[in-house]
């Protein structure tokens, strides 16, 4: 494991820019780029478009490693290039960000009021990769929408494939995402917290993981996991809130930075020009880093 990026994504400032949509969620992510369904006719014009778009953001000056501290990628952004070099050995050799990659195959059917992942064969084959391509850490996301059983599955799974990652060399953000609309959210936060020290409790000494959770209802609900020895960083997702929205809860719990997708994005066109592009950009990196900063 590279020992500089352990030290930037344990104490670096700024916030992790999840850059992963994949196949299911790509046509959305292009379509509030303005790149309509009707601009490309398969799945390998599609991920081309996307790939253009995210070596675009990659690419602009506004994307720096001293406010942005990590990238998510998607397996086919893994494979391909950026300015003739793999897109991981981009970020980190030429913008010092730190890459990290969306191991998991999508969700299995809502059970007893969440989902797991499904499961994700190859996946040894996929970390070896990974590693050999200089990537440090790896995400995976299931959902929860009410207390109960199903979230309990959720986090054991999540930390039963987590011990598998951390056995290959890499550390796995562990994202069990609690839906913002959930009518039971802050219960449901308040089992999460009590499962995830339990998760943590099970690993064994010199194990670490990071976490992605959403936005908390209780300001500093975390706070124990920001501060847990086996928690390398607490990171946020933005779950559908907007981006003012996210920032403002955000700032509101000390010691979590953002990894927001869809909030980082918001705002940007392929029919801006570069200079608008980078300003929109800009704008949008300076504020999810400053309530990262809190």
């Amino acid at each position: 494991m590279n020992s500089d990026q352990f030290n930037k994504a344990q104490r670096g400032a700024g916030f992790i820019a999840a850059l992963d949509q994949s196949g299911g969620s790509t046509p959305k992510a292009l379509k509030l780029y303005g790149i309509a369904e009707d601009a490309y006719s398969d799945d390998g014009e599609m991920f081309d478009l996307v790939h253009q778009m995210r070596t675009r953001i990659i690419t602009s000056p506004s994307f720096d490693g001293d406010r942005v501290l990590g990238a998510i990628l998607f397996e086919d952004t893994m494979d391909r290039e950026i300015d003739g070099r793999p897109t991981s050995d981009y970020l980190w050799n030429v913008k010092q960000v730190v890459p990290f990659l969306k191991v998991d195959k999508g969700l299995a059917d809502e059970q007893d009021g969440a989902q797991v992942m499904k499961p994700i064969p190859n996946l040894d084959d996929l970390l070896a990769r990974a590693r050999d391509k200089g990537v440090f850490g790896t995400k995976m996301r299931s959902v929860i929408k009410m207390p109960g059983a199903g979230l309990d599955a959720v986090v054991d799974q999540q930390f039963e494939v987590g011990r598998q990652i951390i056995g290959a060399g890499l550390v796995p953000i562990i994202e069990p995402e609690v839906d913002i609309h959930s009518p039971e959210k802050g219960k449901a936060e308040e089992q999460l917290k009590a499962a995830l020290l339990k998760g943590l409790d099970s690993l064994a000494d010199g194990q670490v993981v990071m976490l992605k959770l959403t936005l908390p209802d209780v300001d500093d609900l975390y706070r124990e996991l920001v501060d847990h020895p086996k928690v390398l960083r607490v990171v946020a997702l933005s779950g559908g809130y907007s981006r003012d929205e996210a920032c403002d809860k955000l700032a509101r719990n000390h010691g979590v930075i953002a990894s927001f997708s869809r909030a980082l994005t918001e705002g940007l066109s392929a029919q801006q020009s570069d200079d608008e592009f980078d300003a929109m950009l800009d704008a949008a990196i300076t504020s999810i880093a400053k309530a990262s900063n809190t």
